[in-house]
């Protein structure tokens, strides 16, 4: 998804609400060497405003960024945060690819939540249907033209080409999924705000969801339930988690209610795909971001499941000198998006 110029030499740019990160890749192909990647941490208020104030410390921080990595090129592929992004799959019957065009715009004006004529559309045909042999699935993506614009003005603000625009989630999913794999896989980012939720299959995605809970709604119920401070109530949730055995389970006790808002909207995604695509199982479950660090989560969802399930690495389709492994693998955590918008095909 997202549209890409001739440009084959491009970073990748991730516009989280705790940091930027960047990540340029050299080379095509499953494997690319790494060249460039930097992180600088920003105010959460200041990543979310729209304030014009706001906008310009976040370009600030972003030009800071670049001046620090310095990228051998001013083209740049942009994440798009899940949440504003509207994604569905429908089955369109099989047309030609300009019938197909024609065929979509109304069928969009149903099925997308802004106006069509406010909204930027993208497609992209992932295969035949799994219900119907007339017809092919396609992944339908909307976002509003008034988000885009501003994102695009402030970073043509910095000098910089933006080349694609791509939902984070179909990012982070190609960051996290070693390029030779096929098989069902279902990757879970947990943010600060929300938890991104993307089912891959045959190397298209065919679920994608934004979880409304992530690790603050989780350290907010350790606050709320032992009467603790923040600092002390994210110290505990990321020492102990979802462990039973440390303080008693006091603190498994007062977070698993809202872990498990979140598992069962896995649940929800696991179903619905399951009866989408009934014959071909799903693999294993990637977990990336908070879901990675919170202590006995991906246990808990392998036990939930019966499925099983591997911390995510963000480097697992980049080739890097041996000597900066420990290094890299010590921030994978925060490098899945940038290297998925890096790992894009020109």
């Amino acid at each position: 998804m997202g549209l890409l110029t001739e440009n084959t030499d491009f970073f990748g740019l991730d516009i989280g609400t705790s940091s930027i990160r960047l990540v340029q890749l050299k080379g095509t192909g499953g494997v690319r060497s790494l060249v460039k990647y930097a992180l600088a941490p920003i105010d959460t208020k200041i990543a979310l405003s729209d304030a014009p104030a706001d906008q310009q410390k976040l370009a600030a921080v972003i030009k800071d960024l670049i001046n620090q990595a310095k990228p051998s090129t001013r083209n740049v592929a942009v994440g798009l945060p899940t949440n504003k992004v509207f994604t569905t799959i429908v089955d369109i019957d099989k047309l030609s690819a300009g019938e197909l065009a024609k065929t979509i715009e109304p069928q969009a004006d149903t099925l997308i939540p802004t106006p069509i004529d406010e909204s930027k559309i993208d497609w992209s045909v992932l295969g035949p249907s799994p219900v119907d042999p007339n017809k092919v699935e396609v992944l339908l993506a909307s976002i509003p033209n008034e988000y885009i614009e501003k994102r695009l003005d402030m970073l043509e603000g910095l000098d910089l080409n933006v080349v694609a625009f791509e939902p984070d989630s179909l990012a982070m999913a190609r960051g996290v999924i070693p390029a030779d794999v096929t098989t069902p896989i279902l990757t879970v980012d947990m943010g600060n705000l929300s938890t991104d939720i993307v089912i891959t299959y045959g190397g298209g995605p065919r679920l994608i969801r934004s979880i409304p809970t992530g690790t603050d709604a989780i350290i907010k119920s350790a606050i709320q339930n032992l009467n603790i401070d923040e600092k002390q109530a994210e110290q505990f949730v990321y020492k102990f988690g979802l462990s039973k055995d440390k303080l008693e389970g006091q603190i498994n006790n007062a977070i698993i209610g809202t872990v498990d808002v979140l598992v069962s909207e896995i649940e929800k995604s696991i179903k619905y795909y399951q009866s989408r695509y009934p014959d071909v199982p799903l693999d294993r479950i990637i977990v990336i971001g908070g879901a990675s660090v919170l202590p006995e989560f991906p246990l808990y969802l392998a036990n939930k499941f019966a499925i099983n399930v591997e911390i995510g690495n963000s480097w697992c389709n980049v080739a890097f000198p041996s000597s900066k492994q420990n290094e890299l693998l010590a921030v994978s955590n925060h490098f899945a998006v940038a290297a998925g918008l890096a790992e894009r095909n020109p």
